[in-house]
């Protein structure tokens, strides 16, 4: 027996004085009142409704519990209006800054089909993993290595002008003898992690690029400036060579990569971003859509 419901017909029949409408008040057919107060009468031992009346009369007992009934009543919806209202607020997830708008808003859209409302905190790595850490967000998509990453974006080079679309051999960008004209290659602040940052530096150094050739940017947007206006190149990936209407080239030999993991203060957050939103998660991370191409 559902004690609730059948308090809910209780309160009803015994307020209208009829389980006709008690019934209707409660929403349920009458012979289904009829039995859930007969129910709730077994497991009180007592009756509720003097059944010698042709009205619905409470008896004394009936009387008596009327007031708790619909104080458990009232409860209840109280307590159902709480968990609808807690399915609605935000969950906080930190996301890297670089996440184009439409596709958070994608992602935003889906969540709400899987009951999940998002507060989107955009920031670089190590703010994202601080604010976790502190407790300030309830989940947040980290940068890891790609050998330990759920989402991992392989990074390549964006120019402004088109070379092709073959990759691009490092060793292509080594000086010459005079070494008055060389490139350089933009590191943005979301790259500047010791498994993107370090492993291109190495690259640079096997290829004998002069230290300068690699460097890290105060901003993102310093870093396209730049290449718009020179010859200098943008570490990226080819979604965001696409969004920042850059031209893009794969690297040759081992991929540099961005590597991405949840972490979610609760496990079932970190289930829903892996799960049904992992798609939508890549897409704001970078992940190409299969059948798709860089410019």
């Amino acid at each position: 027996m559902d004690l609730i419901e059948a308090c809910r017909v209780f309160v009803h029949v015994g307020e209208k004085g009829s389980f006709t409408l008690g019934a209707a008040a409660a929403g349920v057919p009458q012979p289904v009142a009829s039995r859930r107060v007969a129910a709730l009468e077994r497991r009180f031992g007592e009756q509720l409704f003097d059944r010698a009346a042709r009205r619905a009369v409470l008896t004394a007992f009936g009387r008596d519990m009327l007031p708790p009934a619909k104080r458990l009543v009232q409860l209840a919806d109280t307590l159902d209006h709480d968990v609808e209202q807690a399915k609605l607020r935000p969950l906080p997830l930190s996301v890297p800054d670089v996440c184009p708008i439409r596709q958070l808003a994608l992602l935003d859209a889906a969540a709400r089909g899987e009951g999940a409302i998002l507060d989107f905190r955009p920031a670089g790595p190590s703010a994202r993993f601080a604010s976790f850490s502190a407790g300030e967000v309830r989940a947040a998509l980290v940068a890891v290595p790609p050998g330990e990453a759920t989402w991992v974006v392989p990074l390549g080079l964006g120019s402004a002008r088109n070379e092709g679309t073959e990759p691009t051999r490092i060793e292509t960008l080594r000086p010459g003898r005079a070494r008055s004209a060389w490139r350089r290659i933009w590191i943005q602040p979301e790259d500047d992690v010791a498994h993107v940052r370090d492993r291109l530096t190495q690259l640079g150094n096997r290829a004998a690029l002069m230290p300068a050739q690699i460097a890290v940017a105060p901003t993102l947007t310093a870093a396209v400036s730049d290449v718009v206006r020179t010859d200098n190149l943008l570490l990226c990936s080819a979604a965001q060579a696409e969004e920042l209407e850059l031209y893009w080239r794969p690297l040759t030999g081992d991929p540099v990569g961005r590597g991405y993991e949840v972490s979610a203060a609760i496990i079932g957050d970190a289930d829903r971003f892996r799960g049904p939103l992992r798609h939508h998660v890549g897409l704001c991370l970078g992940a190409q859509p299969e059948g798709s191409g860089p410019r």
